[in-house]
């Protein structure tokens, strides 16, 4: 699955969700956190029955973002189960427990209704989350780690500026790659929407680190994120003239050998590799 661009849409609202599906986002995140105001948390709750489904109208993937407090975490997991949502994002993880706390609640739930295991993707928002990164990221049906950087920022009573987040975002991302699952995210704050420029050089810079993609809160981010995770046309010309290089050198005997006056050898050859493996699989989503 390629998941280049996750959009928000607040659980409360009918009119976002309604035309969530029509965006271009890779994957919806239908948020009952902090962008559902607390008198409307459970009213957003019991609308996921129609609200994820009508979030995933185009066979987009759909997450829930759900509460992480005593007596709202169990309830919403269990209510975005049952509305059919692909994953959960799990605001302040800080321990892999509370992800096997989850599993086990939902598996009987799961069972119960036929219905493929919900994943995870822990959002991590605080400098303990983020020293246990390697050990959430090894979890019980982790898909992904995020770093979510007006919390961690607010935790650490810093303000959310790019050199602020570079270093615990870095962390997280290299805890994700280390546990073998996927990395979203930028290394700055994704509250700055309407700094287009601004998300567009973000962007780009993520892909660089070997960010998989990213979520926004507005649509007009969206292309942005979509262009910036996918290969250009120009990479992809390098790639195949890589991997045609590559077998003549393997023909004749060679290991390490040159593409226009670069030097190349298996990890160029694995990086030319996934490149094309990534617009094959974009082609085909």
């Amino acid at each position: 699955m390629i998941i280049r661009s996750l959009l928000y849409v607040p659980g409360s609202n009918q009119r976002f969700i309604e035309k969530a599906h029509t965006r271009g986002a890779d994957a919806i995140i239908v948020d009952l956190e902090d962008a559902v105001a607390a008198s409307m948390k459970t009213e957003a709750r019991n609308a996921l029955a129609q609200s994820v489904p009508l979030a995933g109208k185009a066979g987009t993937p759909v997450f829930v973002r759900v509460n992480n407090t005593q007596e709202r975490l169990l309830a919403d997991a269990e209510a975005a189960c049952r509305a059919g949502s692909f994953g959960l994002y799990l605001p302040k993880v800080e321990t892999g427990a509370l992800l096997q706390q989850l599993a086990t609640h939902l598996e009987p739930i799961e069972r119960e209704l036929g219905r493929k295991p919900t994943v995870f993707v822990p959002l991590i928002e605080s400098p303990a989350g983020v020293f246990a990164a390697a050990e959430i990221g090894r979890g019980a049906r982790v898909f992904a780690l995020s770093g979510g950087g007006e919390d961690l920022a607010t935790s650490m009573g810093a303000k959310p500026l790019p050199q602020v987040l570079n270093l615990p975002k870095q962390l997280i991302h290299l805890a994700a790659k280390a546990a073998g699952v996927l990395s979203f995210g930028l290394l700055r704050t994704v509250a700055d929407y309407g700094d287009l420029d601004g998300m567009r050089d973000a962007a780009n810079e993520a892909r660089l680190f070997g960010f998989d993609g990213a979520s926004c809160i507005h649509p007009s981010v969206v292309p942005i994120l979509n262009a910036a995770f996918s290969p250009s046309p120009e990479e992809i010309d390098w790639a195949r003239k890589v991997i045609a290089a590559d077998k003549i050198a393997v023909d004749e005997g060679h290991g390490a050998h040159t593409v226009d006056g670069h030097f190349v050898d298996a990890p160029i050859v694995a990086r030319a590799q996934a490149i094309l493996v990534l617009a094959d699989s974009i082609d085909k989503n």
